[in-house]
């Protein structure tokens, strides 16, 4: 028999107002983590060091849009992997599906979009409502897109940071569950911020992770709250 997913929804989208929406993993066994990439895999790393003896989730397979790094970095920790790429689908609203599809096979109680290059649409969304996390190099919703360090240094802000937020149908825009905030330093440059930024980024992913597996996450409009 296949695993199920064991998170529970009360409604079928993170937007609008009304009643407070909750999904709740129980933490009977570790949540099932599906995590997306398109990069080096630096966050997947981190969510494959953490996530061993009682940490309350386990990444049960690795999806990406490209060959990259992060396929390595799985395989070396012998975790299932899948590639959806654009270019093989007729519009993006096939690939969207194919990319839901392949994750749902694995089952999971929460998605993980950590330096996934790509908008997750509504058929993607549509299947795992209030399960998908987004880690962001910006206090959001300040500087959201690809280029948030850049964005920051040229605004000339003296402190930027990391966002772990829900996903929406927008880009950086769904509910913030988590930030940080780390300085700009006199003579940072875009690759010397982004480092410290990533450092905290990724405890702050896992931190997320962690919480959201054992107390689950409620929210409502744009509030959310772990527990």
């Amino acid at each position: 028999m296949q695993p199920q997913a064991r998170g529970r929804e009360e409604r079928s989208s993170i937007s609008g107002h009304g009643q407070p929406a909750v999904l709740s993993v129980p933490p009977s066994a570790p949540a099932r983590l599906v995590v997306l990439a398109s990069g080096a895999g630096s966050l997947l790393a981190s969510l494959l060091k953490s996530a061993v003896g009682d940490f309350p989730a386990r990444v049960v397979a690795v999806g990406t849009d490209r060959v990259c790094g992060a396929l390595g970095i799985a395989a070396d920790a012998s975790v299932p992997t899948f590639t959806v790429a654009l270019a093989d689908h007729p519009d993006r609203s096939a690939w969207d599906t194919a990319v839901a599809d392949a994750t749902a096979a694995h089952h999971p109680d929460i998605v993980v979009s950590a330096g996934f290059m790509k908008i997750l649409g509504p058929g993607f969304l549509s299947r795992f409502p209030g399960r998908v996390l987004n880690t962001h190099p910006a206090l959001l919703p300040a500087f959201p897109g690809a280029h948030a360090v850049r964005d920051a240094l040229a605004y000339g802000v003296r402190v930027t940071g990391c966002t772990v937020h829900l996903v929406d149908a927008g880009a950086d825009t769904g509910p913030i569950i988590a930030q940080q905030a780390v300085p700009v330093l006199d003579g940072d440059d875009e690759s010397t911020l982004h480092e410290r930024i990533k450092i905290i980024e990724r405890q702050l992913l896992v931190d997320v992770v962690a919480a959201m597996a054992t107390r689950g996450i409620t929210w409502t409009g744009r509030k959310a709250t772990l527990g």
